[in-house]
């Protein structure tokens, strides 16, 4: 490991959160690919298949905003477990409702539920700004976290679509439910690194999203997030018509390996200027590599556009993060953070819909237009929004233009 990563785990405790909260993220993405992959096996409907994962993906998007402003204020450990709970439990009842053709207003009812899951990502986001606010080791904990994000991508739709394929419809699904348990419970029982709570009165002036930047990065990526939804499940729909279909893993995989590669690279770097301007320049690579999957004919051409695709990724969700910070209350990090995450789901829930249906009229070739018009719509979005991203709000403990001078000099 690179020194600028092996000095992030010399604070007492971060090994183990950051463990746990590997664990704990990998149902991100073997949930909705394990829902796709149990639905198409046992009825062979990808519109239904699709809308279900779109069901968690809205669900997580109106709930998790709610768990992480609880978390802000009480703690992630007394909110955390309770809301697991209740995922796991819809997670159960969706399982059960599949298996023995239960009809679909009960499918949509416990995908419904599952959208309890916390946001794990933004829990150890947040232990890491608690350990090195202001400081340079912040980016480099945030490349990390964006690192074991595209682990989880790796492996996670590897496993879940392995299982499902091989051994039985519900195995992906349910080996995530019992990621998720392992992970939230473990790591909530770390309270030495867990971010003290902010007092009720922390939280004046509403929700982190009345932040005019936070709302541009949250608009963004509602079309980010439909890039990603409809990859997944259209890739899922090729692989089926070439004669391969549990290959989808393997070049799902591949997709998230660059996003890896590029994310490990770049958290090594340091960079002067506005973030704003890597930002946009991030979604627009994104939104440009969507057109070569425009022109796949097979498996192995796919892989290859999708690793190029995937360079984009983690560089500029890494820079999203830090403008997160810039552009929302310290008091309300957490929540801020997870409102990043709601935008991608609203869109993985928007892409998934819609791309299932563009399959079943039209097959998994013309799919692939839906994540291009996509980045087409995130491109517009962020142009028209970034001016709002050079004017930080103020924050309590200091001002957010203190802390962009602060980070400028690091970075520079």
């Amino acid at each position: 490991m690179p020194s600028p990563y092996r000095a992030l785990f010399a604070a007492p405790g971060s090994t183990g959160f950051s463990v746990a909260g590997f664990l704990g993220r990998m149902p991100l993405s073997m949930m909705g690919i394990g829902v796709v992959t149990m639905i198409s096996q046992l009825t062979g409907r990808y519109g239904l298949a699709g809308a279900l994962a779109a069901t968690i993906a809205l669900s997580a998007a109106v709930i998790g905003p709610q768990i992480s402003r609880l978390v802000d204020r009480h703690g992630q450990r007394r909110v955390l477990r309770p809301a697991t709970l209740f995922a796991l439990a819809a997670a159960a009842g969706l399982l059960l409702a599949a298996h023995f053709d239960w009809p679909d207003w009960m499918l949509f009812l416990c995908s419904a539920g599952i959208g309890c899951v916390p946001s794990i990502g933004a829990m150890t986001r947040a232990r890491w700004a608690y350990f090195y606010r202001d400081k340079p080791e912040l980016h480099t904990a945030y490349a990390f976290e964006s690192v074991v994000d595209e682990i989880c991508f790796i492996f996670g739709p590897i496993i879940s679509i392995g299982l499902s394929t091989v051994w039985f419809p519900e195995a992906g699904p349910l080996l995530a439910g019992c990621f998720l348990a392992t992970g939230v419970f473990w790591l909530t029982a770390q309270r030495a690194t867990e971010p003290p709570p902010h007092p009720r009165e922390h939280h004046t002036g509403g929700s982190a999203l009345r932040s005019p930047g936070l709302q541009v990065l949250v608009a963004t990526f509602v079309a980010t997030g439909a890039i990603f939804g409809a990859v997944d499940v259209v890739t899922v729909a090729f692989a089926e018509e070439q004669g391969h279909k549990a290959a989808a893993s393997i070049v799902l995989a591949v997709y998230a390996a660059g996003s890896c590669a590029a994310g490990a690279v770049f958290g090594l770097l340091r960079f002067a200027g506005a973030p704003a301007r890597r930002w946009v320049l991030g979604i627009c690579t994104m939104a440009v590599s969507m057109i070569p999957l425009l022109l796949v004919g097979n498996l192995p051409f796919l892989a290859v556009a999708l690793f190029v695709a995937g360079l984009s990724i983690a560089p500029t969700m890494i820079t999203t993060m830090a403008l997160v910070e810039r552009h929302v209350p310290r008091a309300k990090l957490t929540e801020g953070m997870t409102w990043v995450s709601t935008g991608l789901a609203v869109g993985v829930a928007l892409g998934s819909s819609v791309s299932g249906w563009v399959i079943d009229a039209a097959g998994a070739r013309a799919g692939y237009g839906v994540p291009a018009v996509a980045g087409a719509v995130a491109v517009a979005v962020g142009f028209l929004g970034y001016r709002r991203l050079g004017r930080p709000v103020p924050q309590r403990g200091g001002t957010h233009e203190q802390h962009s001078e602060r980070e400028e000099r690091h970075v520079a």
